[in-house]
């Protein structure tokens, strides 16, 4: 068995997994992480051990967006209170890093585990000035393109597009009201 296949199933595990988590609870909404958790899947996206990269923890709230009822009388489906949102609950946290940490680029990002009350995912910023990135013709590219995660460029914000570019949601076996 490989490094990172091992590396995988012990991610499966969920008592160790469930305890880093609720530490991660009282932590900050964004708080930057000196290595990734999931090495595999942050190597599997881009990530590398070198100047310019970054990897940001990040939690966001389950469940759904609520908001506070209204005051004067009206029917109560047209309350307006209970909204699925249009995005996915990773590709929110894509562009809210994306806002924390302006002269960064999301790369990518991924799951990094739940408590009852949180999702958390670990976002792979890279800096776009960095010398070492824009020599680096792998991820030079990188310095071109702006604002990624609002643009859905990201894996997460391509499967919330449809169109011509990019298949359908039905296609990709995922629910357009995630």
């Amino acid at each position: 068995m490989s490094l990172y296949s091992s590396v995988r199933e012990l991610w499966k595990k969920p008592k160790q997994i469930y305890k880093a988590s609720v530490r991660a609870m009282k932590e900050e909404s964004f708080e930057r992480i000196e290595r990734p958790t999931r090495l595999d899947r942050a190597r599997a996206l881009g990530y590398k051990a070198k100047q310019g990269f970054v990897i940001v923890k990040a939690k966001i709230g389950k469940g759904g967006r609520i908001r506070p009822r209204a005051r004067k009388g009206r029917k109560p489906s047209k309350m307006g209170t209970f909204f699925t949102p249009k995005h996915s609950a990773q590709a929110i946290l894509e562009r809210r890093a994306a806002r924390k940490y302006p002269n960064m680029e999301v790369l990518n990002s991924y799951y990094a585990g739940e408590t009852g009350m949180h999702k958390f995912y670990e976002i792979i910023l890279v800096d776009r000035s960095h010398p070492v990135i824009k020599n680096d013709r792998h991820i030079s590219w990188i310095t071109s393109q702006r604002r990624r995660a609002f643009r859905g460029l990201t894996s997460q914000g391509r499967k919330g597009k449809t169109g011509k570019k990019y298949p359908k949601p039905s296609k990709l076996g995922i629910s357009r009201k995630v």
